[in-house]
């Protein structure tokens, strides 16, 4: 029996996705729920497992967009699995092949003349004024007889301005992946498409370093692992700066704002297919430990190419940091339809005036890019402020006064 393999629905509005990588060869028996190919959508990266055991035809290329539906492969259920334990039969002697007489060396071909040189050989003359100017006789064009290169030639030479040779100038084209189209897509889309602007500040990160010094061996011992990140301190404060400045969670639909009584924040992380910006649904309810372990558990998930859709559909504000690669300052693109997004940065020690002395803290710009259609200036800068505030004081703002209490332990 043939069974013909479609394409599955990833989500309720993707209509095609794209073949990223085969995993089986054509002709290959492959066993029910094996993953037999890697599929892009615009919105992840999904592996399509056999619906039955048998030997697959292949009916698509990698590369090649299908729509939701289509038939990508044919599993022949009826065929046996192929037996590998029994060792293959011997290949039977071959009959000794006479040697074939070896042929007569050719004639040595004359010599050629004297006087013939090869194409743009330069004369003794030429080749020490080229190379005084260094210049490659490659580069030359010779008058001279059989495209000897003359003195006149050298002289008349002119350098190549700024033009490397000898080096690699090798230029390769390659298509974008379906979901790197539909991030450029809807990057383009947010910057046309919204009134974005970004508004900064700045974190001394003191009181959370001293926190995290103080109870993260206790934190990770007592919570089988899970570290104690800056993201949870972050997450933590934006939820509460959410609940502050409700119009930085919400977004526009046509002509109405649709306003969140809960904080659904897209963490963006990097996976083997790029930036991927995965949900940590009501975050506002979370304890630090259950921020970390979610963002830990959406991270391998990404890092191990099995995000889902579900996994990044909603959110209604995004975090993302550029701090971990060195970044300083940006101005983060909002994630439509969101229409808030917090950057965060690396932390540099810089000098700051303290109670009017300067002090040298470890320092960490952040920026807050806003759809200001929806957002106006008093509740965008407000927002930042009070996330400034509540990671300059996080035992009382974000650890309710007992920081023994809030990590669990």
């Amino acid at each position: 029996m043939i069974l013909e393999m479609k394409v599955p629905s990833p989500g309720e509005s993707i209509k095609e996705v794209e073949i990223a990588t085969w995993l089986v060869k054509d002709g290959d028996y492959v066993e029910k729920d094996q993953a037999i190919a890697e599929v892009d959508s615009d919105k992840a990266t999904l592996e399509l497992p056999a619906e039955a055991s048998g030997i697959i035809t292949l009916k698509a290329e990698e590369g090649d967009a299908v729509a939701v539906g289509a038939v990508v492969c044919h599993i022949d259920t009826a065929a046996a699995k192929p037996s590998g334990s029994a060792p293959a039969a011997a290949a039977p002697a071959a009959a000794p092949v006479a040697e074939a007489p070896k042929a007569a060396p050719a004639p040595a071909a004359p010599a050629a003349p004297a006087a013939t040189y090869a194409t743009g050989t330069p004369s003794p003359a030429a080749k020490k004024i080229l190379d005084e100017k260094n210049i490659a006789p490659a580069t030359v064009s010779g008058t001279g007889k059989g495209g000897r290169i003359t003195k006149d030639d050298a002289v008349n030479a002119v350098p190549s301005m700024g033009t490397p040779t000898g080096g690699s100038r090798g230029v390769e084209r390659t298509k974008l992946s379906m979901l790197r189209r539909k991030v450029a897509e809807r990057l383009v889309a947010a910057k046309n498409e919204t009134a974005m602007l970004t508004t900064f500040n700045e974190v001394n990160m003191t009181p959370i370093n001293t926190l995290r010094n103080e109870y993260k061996d206790a934190f990770k011992a007592k919570h089988g692992g899970i570290g104690l990140g800056y993201m949870s301190f972050f997450t933590k404060a934006v939820t509460r700066a959410l609940e502050l400045f409700p119009d930085v969670n919400s977004m526009m639909d046509g002509d109405h704002k649709i306003a969140f009584d809960f904080a659904d924040i897209s963490i963006a992380v990097s996976g083997p297919k790029g930036l991927m910006v995965p949900v940590v649904r009501n975050a506002e309810n979370l304890t630090f430990r259950g921020i970390e372990a979610e963002i830990k558990r959406l991270a391998i998930k990404a890092r191990d190419g099995q995000i889902t859709v579900d996994d990044m559909t909603g959110g209604t504000f995004t975090i993302t940091n550029g701090g971990v690669f060195g970044s300083m300052l940006s101005t983060p693109i909002i994630n439509p339809p969101q229409s808030g997004i917090l950057g965060m940065h690396n932390i540099i020690e810089r000098p700051i005036a303290v109670k009017g002395k300067v002090e040298i803290h470890p320092m960490m710009y952040v920026a807050l890019s806003y759809d200001h259609r929806i957002i106006d200036g008093r509740e965008s800068v407000g927002f930042l402020v009070a996330v400034k505030e509540a990671l300059e004081n996080p035992v009382e703002l974000l650890c309710g006064g007992n920081p023994k209490k809030a990590f669990e332990l």
